[in-house]
This record gives C-alpha cells, sequence and structure tokens, in this order.
C-alpha cells in the first residue's frame, strides 16, 4: 500500500479506537507510519481524511445490510422490510460498533464543518442504495424524487433506530416489531 491507503486504514483505526474528536493527526500518522504532510497531501485535512475513512467504512457495513445477497421477501413486501432491519440490526448489536461513531458525527455536526459537508454528500448515495435494498432494481435507476421521500424516510428511520439501540439495546426495537408498525400504519391509512 501507498500512504494514501496507509492514512485511509490508519484512520479507520483510529476513528473506532478514538471517534472523530479525539483522533489527531498525531494518531493518524502513528497508526499509519506514515508522517504528518502526507495527510495534507493526499487528503487536503485531517477532517477531509477522516470523512473519508467513515465514508468508506459505512460503504462496508452497508454490504452487510443484504444478508449476504439472500434477502427474502419480494421486494417493497413487509418480509422484505423486516428481513432488511434485521440485517441492519444485527450491525448495531457490537458495543463497539460503527454506528456509535455515528451518533458521535450527529451530536458534533456543527463543530465538525468539513466532516459535514463530506457526509452530506454520502448521505444522498446512502438514501439512493436503501431504497434499492428494500424495493430492488438499481441505484442508478432511482428518480430523485425517491431519493428525496423514500430514501430520507429509510434514513429517518434507520438514524432512530441506531440511537434506541446506542442508548438502550434492552429496549431497542427488532426487525419484526419494526414490520408489524409498519404494517399498523399501512393498515390505519388504508381507507376501509
Amino acid at each position: 500500500m501507498g500512504h494514501r491507503e496507509d492514512l485511509l486504514e490508519g484512520a479507520k483505526r483510529c476513528l473506532l479506537a478514538k471517534g472523530f474528536v479525539r483522533t489527531t493527526a498525531r494518531d493518524i500518522v502513528k497508526e499509519s507510519g506514515t508522517n504528518l504532510a502526507s495527510i495534507g497531501y493526499h487528503y487536503g485535512s485531517k477532517d477531509a481524511l477522516l470523512a473519508q475513512a467513515y465514508i468508506e467504512m459505512v460503504e462496508g457495513i452497508s454490504d452487510a445490510f443484504e444478508g449476504g445477497g439472500e434477502l427474502s421477501g419480494e421486494p417493497g413486501s413487509l418480509e422484505r422490510f423486516a428481513d432488511v432491519w434485521a440485517n441492519i440490526i444485527s450491525t448495531m448489536r457490537d458495543p463497539g460498533s460503527l454506528w456509535r461513531l455515528s451518533m458521535e458525527i450527529v451530536a458534533l455536526g456543527d463543530q465538525l464543518p468539513e466532516v459535514r459537508e463530506h457526509l452530506a454528500q454520502a448521505q444522498r448515495g446512502g438514501a439512493r442504495g436503501i431504497i434499492t435494498l428494500f424495493h430492488g432494481g438499481n441505484e442508478e435507476d432511482v428518480p430523485e424524487e425517491q431519493v428525496d421521500t423514500l430514501g430520507s424516510f429509510y434514513l429517518t428511520l434507520m438514524m432512530g433506530v441506531m440511537a434506541q439501540w446506542i442508548f438502550d439495546p434492552k429496549t431497542a426495537p427488532e426487525a419484526g416489531q419494526l414490520a408489524e408498525g409498519l404494517r399498523q400504519v399501512i393498515e390505519a391509512a388504508t381507507p376501509k
């Protein structure tokens, strides 16, 4: 690996160990075996490097949402909804999970403007990708309107589930409870 890749891998390890705020450029350099100047050269700033490392970690964990590509239920069905949520929730069970880091970013967003900017751009891609998990299809075929509505809905639900799992895993919802809640919403909204 070159310095760019070494920095990225070192930044990932630092983020998981220390979080955004407590990770220093010197920590990353020590962890990656590189030098301080290489951060600016390859990424522009420590915050840009940390944002890129975080985005890559989220992209990596999102593969687990597919459950090895074996999702049950028809796209758009309650069965698919429950299956995807079971996979997502399984990534939240680890006390040292990436999702704790995500909550730090949410809580400190105003204090991390460069990180926030990078992540805001990546969030649209995340919204587009999560739609295809639940409804099938290809990301490039998802219309912008759906990214703004359905994608935002799923990301908002994910943030709430994430907060509950981090705050109190004993009472956090399981996938079946989420699917039943959605079923009840659909039933209440369906004219009789």
